[in-house]
């Protein structure tokens, strides 16, 4: 993951973030890993609620802007709020540039966004994010 400059209002040690989180969660959110495709448990969730942080329970997205992209993760057209995430320019793959979407208050890795793919949505954006990165409060409080 590029560091940033910013100063975020929840941070850790690596060894503190390794202690917290599972193997695979950190790979996702410290190493900007991807999980694979259609395997995340909110993929095709239906359920009403708001997403939040796994690393430090930020909320970030709500259920109402959920949408079936058949990309194979769980996509959003809008954050909850313009300063619950961030985002960062990923020249990663060479020839083909993206946004990675990061958590506002910790700045891990959420997944990346993409816009004029001709989605039926508000926004004409994709928020791709990796299941693994998020936890979902249910609405009706019951355990997601």
């Amino acid at each position: 993951m590029e560091p940033t400059n910013r100063t975020y209002a929840v941070t850790k040690t690596d060894e503190e973030w390794r202690a917290e989180l599972t193997p695979e969660e950190y790979a996702v959110l410290r190493q900007a890993g991807t999980e694979r495709p259609y395997a995340g448990e909110y993929t095709d969730s239906k359920t009403e609620g708001v997403y939040s942080c796994r690393a430090c329970s930020a909320e970030l997205f709500t259920s109402e802007t959920k949408f079936d992209s058949h990309c194979g993760w769980p996509s959003f057209y809008s954050p909850l709020a313009g300063d619950s995430v961030e985002f960062i320019e990923d020249s990663s793959l060479p020839g083909r540039p993206r946004v990675e979407v990061r958590c506002a208050t910790c700045g891990s890795h959420l997944g990346h966004v993409f816009e004029g793919e001709g989605y039926d949505t508000p926004t004409d954006q994709r928020f791709c994010m990796n299941s693994i990165a998020m936890t979902l409060r249910p609405a009706d409080g019951t355990p997601a």
